[in-house]
Parts: C-alpha cells; sequence; structure tokens
C-alpha cells in the first residue's frame, strides 16, 4: 500500500471503521490514534539531514524501499516519517507499506535477531527485486536502551516507557537518519 492508505488505515482504525483483531481491543484504538499524533508531529518538526538529502539525491538507478509496519507500533511512530520523507527526496525510489501481521511470508525474511518479528523494518531493493539492505526495527541506540529496559527490574513499565520516547523525542530522528546515510553510502 502507499503511504496515504496507510495513514487512512490509522484514521478508519481511531474512527472505528476497522475492527479486526488487534483493533476490536481499546488499548490498540489508543495506541494507534497516539501514533498517528506522533507522526504528524515529525512530518511538521522533522528534519532531513542535509547529509542524507544528498545521498539521496545521488541515487541513480531504481529502487524500492518496502516498510514493514504497523499502526500500533510505537517504534515505527518516530521512524516511519522520516523514512517516507527521505524516500521521497528521489523519484527514482519507490515506496511502499507491507503490514506485518497476517504477512508473515515477508517478515519471516527479516527477523531480527533470527527470531523476533519486530518492526518497523525497512528493505531498499534494486530495479531487479534483490535486497540492497535491511534497517530497522530501531535505532541502534534506541535497541541498546531497550536491552537495558529489559534487564532493569527496578523501574515501571510506566517509568521505562517514559524515557524510550524521551529518547527519541530528544534524538529528533538523527540516528535513523545517520544509519539509513550510511548504508546508502555502503552501495557505492
Amino acid at each position: 500500500m502507499n503511504w496515504n492508505t496507510y495513514i487512512s488505515l490509522f484514521e478508519d482504525i481511531i474512527a472505528k471503521k476497522n475492527t479486526a483483531t488487534p483493533y476490536d481491543n481499546e488499548n490498540f484504538v489508543n495506541y494507534v490514534s497516539l501514533n498517528l499524533t506522533r507522526q504528524n508531529r515529525w512530518f511538521k518538526r522533522g528534519v532531513i539531514l542535509d547529509e542524507l538529502k544528498e545521498e539521496i539525491e545521488k541515487i541513480s538507478e531504481p529502487q524500492e524501499w518496502i516498510l514493514i509496519s504497523e499502526p500500533w507500533c510505537g517504534d515505527a511512530a518516530h521512524s516511519t516519517p522520516f523514512i517516507y520523507m527521505a524516500s521521497q527526496l528521489n523519484d527514482k525510489i519507490a515506496f511502499r507499506v507491507n503490514l506485518r501481521d497476517g504477512n508473515d511470508s515477508l517478515i519471516d525474511q527479516y527477523l531480527t535477531n533470527g527470531a523476533s518479528k519486530s518492526i518497523p523494518i525497512l528493505v531498499v531493493r534494486d530495479k531487479d527485486g534483490n535486497d540492497l539492505f535491511v534497517w530497522g526495527p530501531r535505532p541502534k541506540e534506541a535497541q541498546i536502551l531497550l536491552l537495558q529496559h529489559k534487564e532493569d527490574e527496578t523501574k515501571s513499565n510506566e517509568d521505562k516507557k517514559i524515557e524510550f520516547q524521551a529518547w527519541y523525542n530528544k534524538n529528533k530522528g538523527v540516528d535513523l537518519q545517520m544509519e539509513l546515510l550510511e548504508k546508502l553510502r555502503s552501495l557505492r
């Protein structure tokens, strides 16, 4: 699906037009609403780094950027707007979103640590459908923080969530963009 269809899915879930599992659970509807707000904030305030912009503008052969995500995913709310905005900087990039849930054949090819269906995942392919690189499910520093949270039994889950969101808000998409830049440069 394209980006607009993906965003329409958020709106349908929030308006209760889509009540398929897991959106029959009010908690998931609340996650979707919060994530849409976060994404909209990044579209208003997020800035694509000049270095990444320049590297993307150098792409001369067609690429397909496939984003595997879900509306309920908190990590996706902070990453996908930057990925989408970056993809729009070069008309050689075809961008689409694939939902993770119900599409095991795709996500099973890109398991995190060989086991987890963590999202978002960005798969970048060449014009022949060969994978050029994969990014995700979150910036490396955010992954380190997540692993620290899993080991830390002294903090409440709520405190961990607040700290995690604060990391994303403070970072402003910079680590994600630098990681994408590194991967794009490695293709030369």
